[in-house]
């Protein structure tokens, strides 16, 4: 009983140092948070060049520039997130 005690209490150890938060992770959150605020400052940027244009505030030349890039943004997120969903598909048609 005692060796499986110890056995047992060591491959605890190992799991829980395989579920603490590493230094990678924290690196591809930040990442992740990088990316988000970028999207959402292109999507800001392209709103206001936007409302400057509607108003006589920015030439075309800069709409359509804004415009290309915010289609860009949300195209790319997009695809993101569907690739995330057929991931996700896939992981819940693996037998268990």
């Amino acid at each position: 009983m005692d060796i499986k005690s110890a056995l047992a209490s060591q491959q605890y150890a190992a799991s829980k140092l395989a579920t603490k938060p590493t230094a990678q992770n924290e690196q591809s959150t930040n990442a992740f948070t990088k990316v988000a605020q970028d999207f959402s400052q292109t999507i800001q940027q392209g709103e206001k060049t936007a409302m400057a244009a509607m108003s006589g505030g920015a030439d075309p030349h800069a709409l359509v520039q804004a415009l290309a890039q915010t289609e860009l943004a949300v195209e790319t997120a997009v695809t993101v997130r569907d690739k995330v969903v057929k991931a996700y598909q896939e992981i819940l048609r693996m037998p268990v």
